[in-house]
């Protein structure tokens, strides 16, 4: 169980809507976050025997500072998560993800990993050569497919896209390379809610991604994320089912937007 909670927050943050590989790296039409920018979530479990535990916490930011990579100037990326209270006590998590991404196309030059969790330690960092199609580690090279992501740069791409025709139901994919592989996934766009978290109310955007079944997950689709449906697209809470019980995760701090909170309703 302690795994499928570290697994289950790493997916809810991490795991976003996309769009189709395409044979040239699009320009995303606006960039709604801007550097300086930060949010601070809070993860909770419940089963049976206990409700509302906090598990860990997640911090999100955009880095103040400016690098380049092949003369273009990048976003600097930045997740923190660590366990907190009882679950630190039993199995720690401390993990850290960088990624540097074009400014325009939001596509990573440069990925860091440090991952701590329990006895599990686990470090990389990974160059996207989005010329010659080509992702290299610290252990391998693999050829990668036309604007594939990170999951941190996946997770910032999803803010760029317009749902705005979106029909309930309608699929999506994203290709992101983790781990020395490439892969897709594939979220079912459910259409809008109102959600009201410690916050207050949002208008948002809800959808499901798919995962593999086995030993975490019974069902392909037991996730559910809300975004805020304004010009932000901040994911301001998600939940899923695990073998037992159930894992949540909220926003409950957010700073340096670039737009005004619209979708708040109080």
């Amino acid at each position: 169980m302690r795994k499928a909670i570290a697994y289950i927050c790493f997916l809810l943050l991490f795991i976003p809507p996309g769009m189709m590989a395409q044979d040239t790296i699009p320009y995303v039409d606006e960039i709604p976050f801007q550097r300086g920018e930060s949010g601070k979530y809070r993860v909770y479990y419940d089963s049976w025997l206990t409700s509302g535990i906090s598990a860990g916490v997640g911090i999100i930011s955009i880095k103040d500072n400016v690098r380049q990579f092949n003369g273009r100037n990048t976003f600097h990326l930045e997740v923190i998560g660590k366990s907190v209270g009882f679950f630190s006590w039993f199995f720690k998590v401390d993990d850290r993800f960088e990624s540097f991404v074009d400014e325009e196309t939001i596509v990573p030059y440069h990925f860091i990993r440090r991952t701590h969790e329990g006895s599990y330690k686990y470090e990389d960092e990974v160059d996207f050569d989005h010329v010659n199609h080509i992702a290299k580690s610290r252990r391998t090279e693999k050829p990668i497919p036309p604007d594939i992501k990170d999951i941190v740069s996946a997770f910032y791409y999803m803010r760029t896209i317009d749902f705005s025709g979106a029909e309930e139901g309608q699929e999506y994919m994203l290709d992101f390379y983790l781990d020395d592989s490439a892969y897709v996934s594939k979220i079912i766009y459910l259409g809008k809610e109102i959600v009201e978290t410690r916050l207050g109310k949002f208008r948002c955007l809800k959808f499901k991604p798919m995962v593999a079944q086995g030993e975490i997950f019974q069902e392909p689709y037991p996730m559910t994320l809300w975004v805020t449906d304004d010009r932000n697209k901040v994911p301001i809470f998600g939940t899923s089912a695990v073998i037992v019980g159930s894992v949540k995760i909220e926003l409950v701090k957010i700073e340096g937007l670039k737009y005004p909170m619209d979708a708040k309703l109080d």
